[in-house]
């Protein structure tokens, strides 16, 4: 039987989500929870995309605020708050707003879990695949965050090295492709509720004119998936640049043990023909950020950066899709729950 969900909010992540979804045999989406009110609205951006296109099985609106095509029929509602919606008949909800829900709010709605799509320290447990899925525990864990794009990509790398060779410490640079919070055109400094951003002088210069230097919560993402990359361990900061998708991330990192390029290398390779989820792809091939858009894999090695100074210094460069490959990852933890939980 197909778990039925709310999907809350269809933003970029939430329409990628969407899309996933309808392709998996394991959850149905019953319901759509959208602060936009225009329904018509809501069915253009879901079927008609600039960064990946298309759906050929388009939406409509039909009676009653339901939208539907050849396979799904989807009502969609208008609530500011989740605790206003009928969950009578909602298994999951996957909140993919990005608003800072009230976590007392959320235990006690009537449904068996809510998954977050953004980091938070007051979730029950964040999960990111490859890290810590197995300390998922479906029988206290209701408030379960997948964390952000960027932790989703790093850490798996973090640990594949630090379990090998332990850091010592390290910095990364997050190459991040611009957000709708941003500004196309120079206007007046930018808040975000959804991002904890009071303001922000930088985000309210052109996204598509400049590369725009910030803070990144990357490194706290991490923490609260596994204690010790932290900031007391690892430096971090962001550059915003004018592309659609597809983020990488500089990572430098210092280890204990000594090392070689050709033993990194090795680690990976490894990992990857072993792992349990589509997580690491190594590549070695001439490729740019684009070649890597609607790639599921999110911890993507590109070797022709791989190496290692003084036997310590290791240096490597991570690819992922912030988008598709994100929401990708997201599907694959509701499968991950739905296979324990029946166990």
């Amino acid at each position: 039987m197909k778990t039925k969900i709310l999907l809350n909010g269809v933003g970029r992540i939430g329409k990628a989500i969407l899309k996933i979804i309808l392709e998996n045999k394991n959850f149905e989406i019953i319901a759509i929870n959208e602060i936009n009110p225009y329904l018509e609205n809501i069915v253009y951006s879901i079927n008609h995309d600039s960064t990946y296109g298309n759906i050929s099985d388009k939406f409509k609106v039909i009676q009653n605020n339901f939208i539907e095509n050849s396979n799904n029929k989807i009502k969609v509602l208008n609530h500011k708050n989740l605790n206003e919606i009928d969950l009578s008949n909602i298994d999951i909800i996957i909140d993919a707003s990005g608003v800072k829900e009230d976590i007392n709010l959320l235990k006690n709605l009537p449904v068996k879990a809510i998954f977050l799509t953004h980091p938070s320290s007051l979730a029950d447990i964040n999960i990111i695949l490859g890290v810590n899925e197995q300390n998922l525990d479906v029988n206290i864990h209701k408030i379960i965050s997948t964390s952000s794009c960027n932790a989703t990509a790093l850490l798996p790398a973090l640990k594949i090295i630090d379990d090998k060779y332990e850091i010592l410490c390290g910095d990364i640079v997050t190459i991040h492709p611009l957000l709708n919070h941003q500004r196309v055109l120079d206007g007046n400094f930018v808040s975000s509720q959804t991002r904890d951003v009071e303001y922000n002088f930088e985000f309210g210069r052109s996204s598509t004119q400049n590369i725009i230097p910030n803070k990144t919560t990357t490194i706290s993402a991490c923490s609260y998936v596994l204690g010790k990359i932290n900031h007391e361990l690892i430096s971090s900061s962001s550059l915003r640049v004018p592309t659609d998708t597809v983020g990488v991330i500089n990572v430098t990192l210092m280890t204990k043990k000594e090392c070689s390029k050709d033993e990194i290398i090795e680690l990976f390779e490894k990992y990857e023909k072993n792992q349990k989820f589509p997580i690491v792809l190594n590549n070695y091939e001439p490729l740019v950020s684009s070649d890597f858009k609607k790639e599921n894999k999110t911890t993507i090695i590109d070797h022709r950066y791989t190496d290692v100074k003084n036997n310590h210094m290791i240096k490597i460069i991570v690819w992922y899709d912030n988008e598709w490959g994100y929401a990708s990852k997201v599907v694959e933890i509701l499968d991950y729950y739905k296979s324990i939980k029946k166990g």
